[in-house]
């Protein structure tokens, strides 16, 4: 019998091709996908896509869906007060793995994998150290099909927001970002592709402008985050 696991979907391209991944490998019974969800505006954290989207896409790939609702900025103790609850709960339907679409953030696997050990679960990485710009065009190559609907302003300006992305897409990123968008350059929305039993269908609404402030790590310091975000409206 094959562990059972959960499977932390962002709803982008990392976690589409780490799903395929997954589910090609044949190790785990995959019973359900995770998503963060800001609760105040029902969108998926970072991402901005509307939850009705999230519900479409789940439904198209055919697995059931566990939205964990967060504060609109919650703390790290609010954080971590929430996804210990829902772990728990998780893992009391005898699941024992966690998977993830991390590729290369070693800060952001060790944490995963450390309050995953405290409860008794593995955490599992299967794009691990891949080559990102490899592992883009697999993703484009296999025929998934995703959208920009997040850009850092530090890394892309407004114009990245809401394009397809392809071989031009490709080759347009400036030389500091990841083709993947690792660093948190971008995000994205995957709507079609292998595991799709259908497209999600989807207008392309308003780009809208987010500024969140930097952390301050000094009393001097100052300024704000600049993110672009390319609404996406269900059919």
């Amino acid at each position: 019998m094959k562990p059972k696991a959960i499977f932390n979907w962002s709803s982008g391209k990392d976690s589409a091709i780490a799903l395929y991944k997954t589910l090609k490998e044949e190790k785990f019974d995959v019973i359900s996908l995770l998503t963060s969800i800001n609760k105040e505006y029902q969108r998926i954290s970072m991402h901005g896509v509307h939850v009705s989207l999230l519900e479409k896409q789940a439904e198209s790939l055919g697995f059931p869906l566990i939205k964990m609702e967060l504060p609109k900025e919650p703390s790290m103790e609010e954080y971590r007060e929430i996804m210990g609850k829902t772990m728990t709960e998780i893992q009391s339907q005898g699941v024992t793995h966690s998977i993830f679409g991390d590729i290369f953030l070693e800060d952001l696997k060790k944490y995963r994998e450390e309050q995953l050990q405290s409860i008794g679960m593995e955490a599992v990485f299967p794009l691990w150290k891949i080559n990102t710009t490899n592992l883009i065009h697999e993703f484009l190559d296999l025929g998934f099909k995703t959208i920009v609907t997040c850009v850092n302003e530090t890394y892309l300006d407004k114009s990245f927001a809401g394009r397809m992305i392809d071989e031009t897409f490709i080759k347009d990123l400036p030389e500091n970002v990841d083709p993947c968008g690792e660093n948190g350059e971008f995000h994205t929305f995957t709507f079609d592709g292998p595991l799709f039993k259908s497209p999600v269908e989807f207008e392309i609404g308003e780009i809208v402008k987010k500024t969140y402030p930097k952390p301050k790590s000094d009393e001097n310091e100052t300024g704000e985050y600049v993110f672009w975000f390319c609404d996406l409206i269900l059919k």
